[in-house]
């Protein structure tokens, strides 16, 4: 059950704004259902640049947001827009239904308005820009967010680094296999994972030019043919500084790409059900430079976190061992 209440038990230093009509409307006060000061957060000029923000202390999962308006007064906030951040500074809109998602407000001053996210984020701030707002009065605001703590593993790399996480062989399953992972970087270019086979076969995922690609390579020298080759690209500028996740899913030769929210489902032609793989996958680079294909074959550079193979966790298995 991930619906704590996250604000009410926050210091005033965790509140901040674009500004504030008076003291007694500091952003401290726009806490829901609290009378204190003057009732709610209200700030200098009521117009679109102002914003209500709130900081969690650490990277958190929000699952739900409600507002309300400034207590006993005729300022409340009709529709608003919420952004994310982990940093404070390179922030985030969040998104619902493909588009930037403004979400409907108040129609009084004391009534709460309860939004459940579609999809939870993750963060450390948050904010909130009001949209529109009572025409008769000017923006007020009080808030709550409801969420969980996020238990999170990360690893850094330099870009000279990789990750090799060697299987044990008896609990493979030679017909399913699920990678899942998310990463962030500054970089355009660089190998996410690659694994290999012993006859040439392998599968590379690779971020170029700020895409996805992922690579299978059957490397089936017999027939040469193109169709042993198979190269899906999702995504794009994901070299933006924020989390982006994947999840790659492999059963017999039916196989899901997915990166962030889109999903990519293709069949794998020739023997992908026996594929002959090494009991090996490499994290953030290629172990021996030039032993296959000829993409960009840079190192990773960034971060990745909470990085699942199988349901082991890759990431705390490294620090572990």
């Amino acid at each position: 059950n991930c619906d704590d209440q996250l604000v009410s038990a926050l210091p005033q230093s965790s509140f901040s704004s674009s500004s504030e009509l008076s003291s007694s409307h500091s952003p401290g006060f726009a806490r829901l259902n609290r009378r204190d000061g003057a009732g709610g957060w209200s700030p200098l000029v009521s117009n679109k640049y102002q914003w209500l923000q709130i900081d969690l202390g650490e990277r958190t999962e929000i699952t739900a947001v409600a507002t309300q308006g400034g207590y006993g007064s005729s300022d409340w906030v009709t529709s608003y827009l919420l952004m994310f951040s982990d940093s404070g500074r390179n922030w985030k809109q969040y998104r619902q239904e493909e588009s930037i998602w403004a979400f409907s407000g108040n129609t009084n001053a004391d009534s709460v308005v309860y939004y459940k996210l579609q999809h939870s984020i993750k963060a450390r701030f948050l904010r909130f820009v009001p949209l529109d707002w009572n025409p008769n009065g000017r923006i007020g605001m009080r808030i709550e967010v409801y969420g969980c703590t996020y238990r999170s593993e990360v690893v850094g790399f330099d870009g000279k680094s990789c990750l090799i996480y060697t299987f044990n062989q008896k609990l493979m399953s030679a017909l399913k296999d699920v990678i899942s992972l998310k990463f962030k970087t500054m970089q355009s270019d660089g190998i996410l994972l690659h694994r290999e086979g012993q006859n040439g076969d392998h599968i590379t995922l690779e971020l170029t030019k700020g895409k996805l690609s992922l690579l299978v390579n059957l490397g089936d020298a017999k027939t040469h043919s193109s169709n042993a080759q198979i190269n899906i690209t999702l995504g794009s500028l994901l070299d933006d500084q924020h989390w982006h996740s994947v999840l790659i899913e492999h059963f017999n030769n039916q196989v899901n790409f997915t990166v962030d929210k889109h999903t990519h489902h293709f069949h794998a032609k020739g023997e992908f059900n026996y594929l002959d793989f090494d009991y090996e996958l490499s994290f953030g680079g290629i172990p021996a430079p030039g032993k296959s294909g000829t993409l960009s074959r840079k190192n990773f550079h960034g971060c990745f976190e909470n990085i699942y193979c199988n349901g082991v966790n890759i990431i705390d298995l490294a620090k572990r061992h």
